[in-house]
């Protein structure tokens, strides 16, 4: 063990026996990446009152929303690895660069119902779980954006209608999808997709109905097509190293929130899915389905990114997708 490591391991292991000894609650930082409001960040603040309540009060969770502790992307794994941070919440998109399983979500219409997007779930997850231990972390649960569309200035009936727009998209997933569409993507924090609409830096954004409303994007842009790209997941992992200093109640406190609360988002996402929808159309925003040509060219070139992926996919990756590419 590297000297680094070894002296962050006793560090940890010297507070928890003093909060042990001491009979004071144990404390961890939770990062959160979007704003209090934000679907996942709700969720993240349901798990850590369960914790608290699952635990009798001997484990205590803060949430820090909007990426206030710093952390905001693509570092996300490796800073909770190294312990930086000792928990998060992770697009697992966003940090399909160092692994690249986590990129399964956010392929390209692979799946095209919630149903559907739990059984990929549910046959991912092990490989999720594998991967998290690999990063040093406990996978503790996950749960999906409601789907995404597409919200722009513009009708979008063909894909001569995607040529040339510039689109803020969550990941290279997404990124790869639209250029293959004709589409400009860009890649920017949250935070900032709002004012690069206003100044005409983007004229699109690939997002859900939900992230459209939080947003009120019926004040820049005019048209949603629902064209279910992808229902990706958040994950939310707690450093190992955090999570073996526990104690075996506390461990099973939490993994009891977890369950939880990941049966609850779920439910939430198609529940907030379906009203998001009925809100920004009565904000003015159109909502157009697919034609049977957009579906087409969609479907198409969904195929060449999931082709691509499965080139870099690992045999167990491999075997789980041939289930769901066509």
């Amino acid at each position: 063990m590297k000297p680094l490591k070894t002296l962050f391991v006793l560090t940890i292991l010297v507070f928890f026996s003093r909060s042990a000894a001491m009979a004071e609650p144990i404390k961890l930082d939770l990062n959160a990446v979007y704003g209090a409001t934000s679907f996942h960040t709700q969720g993240a603040m349901a798990f850590a009152k369960r914790v608290e309540a699952h635990s009798g009060g001997s484990v205590l969770i803060t949430v820090h929303p909007g990426g206030s502790l710093g952390f905001k992307g693509p570092e996300l794994l490796k800073v909770v690895k190294d312990g930086q941070i000792p928990m998060s919440d992770i697009l697992m998109g966003v940090v399909a660069g160092s692994a690249h399983v986590f990129g399964i979500s956010s392929l390209p219409r692979l799946v095209s119902t919630y149903d559907d997007a739990r059984a990929l779930y549910a046959d991912a997850k092990p490989l999720y779980e594998k991967t998290a231990r690999r990063w040093n972390q406990k996978f503790l649960y996950a749960a999906p954006w409601p789907p995404s569309g597409l919200v722009t200035k513009k009708a979008i009936v063909t894909r001569a209608d995607i040529k040339g727009i510039k689109t803020r998209t969550y990941d290279k997933n997404g990124a790869e999808f639209l250029r293959a569409m004709g589409g400009m993507p860009l890649s920017m924090p949250w935070g900032e997709v709002y004012a690069s609409l206003r100044t005409g830096m983007i004229d699109s954004v690939l997002t859900s109905s939900e992230s459209a409303k939080n947003g009120k994007f019926w004040e820049v842009l005019s048209h949603f097509e629902p064209i279910n790209y992808a229902y990706p997941l958040n994950m939310v992992t707690i450093n190992l190293d955090y999570w073996n200093a526990l104690s075996g109640a506390q461990q099973d406190a939490m993994m009891k929130a977890a369950a939880e609360t990941e049966l609850a988002q779920w439910q939430a996402s198609q529940a907030r899915s379906e009203e998001a929808l009925k809100v920004i159309a009565a904000e003015g925003i159109v909502i157009t389905p697919e034609s049977a040509a957009l579906t087409a060219e969609l479907d198409a070139a969904a195929s060449e990114i999931q082709k691509k992926f499965l080139k870099k996919a690992k045999k167990a990756e491999k075997a789980l997708l041939n289930k769901y590419v066509k």
